[in-house]
């Protein structure tokens, strides 16, 4: 039974920065794709940014430039930097995963039902 553990969600106002984690054993040093996902309140699930298994990168046109995904693989811990944080913006985040062969993430990027792994969310909240 595997289990993704996340926290640094926080009220901030626009502008600031947060960073997000994700503990979870072998997943950064191992045949995995990662992501991170966000659902507001009344609104569909949708993909932030992803990091395959050899460190390549996807993000969402409306965080590029701005955040920020990357992986400790001593530490086996995810990370989300947000930076230039706006209202919109607000949402619980989640991290996951999925165990492919290649270590590749779905195609194509952000199938949140290809994800087979969960964390429980953290909320992010950004005040104007």
């Amino acid at each position: 039974q595997v289990q993704l553990v996340e926290s640094g969600g926080d009220s901030v106002q626009a502008g600031g920065s947060l960073r997000l984690s994700c503990a979870g054993s072998g997943y950064t040093n191992s045949r995995f794709c990662m992501g991170w996902f966000r659902q507001a309140p009344g609104k569909l699930r949708e993909g932030v940014a992803s990091i395959d298994s050899t460190g390549r990168t996807t993000y969402a046109d409306s965080v590029k430039g701005r955040f920020a995904i990357s992986k400790d693989n001593v530490k086996d811990v995810l990370y989300l930097q947000m930076n230039s944080l706006k209202p919109e913006d607000t949402a619980m985040y989640y991290c996951a995963a999925v165990w492919a062969l290649s270590g590749a993430c779905p195609r194509p990027e952000f199938t949140a039902n290809r994800y087979t792994y969960w964390g429980q969310g953290t909320q992010v909240t950004v005040s104007s």
